[in-house]
């Protein structure tokens, strides 16, 4: 096999659950191959680097070989290389750091609890 849609070739590798996400996140211009957005019809060759945007990071992969059946989580690394560089993958860190104290009791909407003893105060 010489030839692989990268839409496949990043689901048989688990970069995304299902082929129709790596399509979206093709034609929504979050995977690129040389800082060149790519359509999900692109054929991927070996020693290819592929950028893929996941929420606020950006992780990288480098082709190492073309595969066209999805492998186990074990086996990936005979395929794909993760490169990411390691000030992206602190980010991950700092995300649950941040999502919790953004979250300020009192602020935005009511809980359920907040609800129902308004509703309690009012008489309902």
């Amino acid at each position: 096999m010489n030839q692989i849609r990268i839409d496949k070739w990043l689901w048989c590798v688990r970069v995304f659950k299902s082929r129709s996400l790596a399509a979206e996140a093709c034609d929504g211009g979050k995977v690129k191959i040389a800082g060149e957005r790519v359509k999900p019809s692109y054929h991927v060759k070996t020693g290819d680097v592929i950028t893929v945007q996941q929420r606020y990071i950006k992780r990288t992969y480098q082709v190492i070989a073309l595969l066209d059946k999805r492998v186990s989580a074990a086996r990936v690394k005979n395929f794909a290389c993760d490169i990411t560089p390691p000030e992206e993958l602190d980010k991950l860190k700092t995300e649950r750091f941040v999502s919790y104290q953004s979250k300020f009791k009192g602020i935005g909407r009511p809980t359920k609890k907040d609800r129902r003893l308004i509703n309690k105060i009012r008489g309902y």
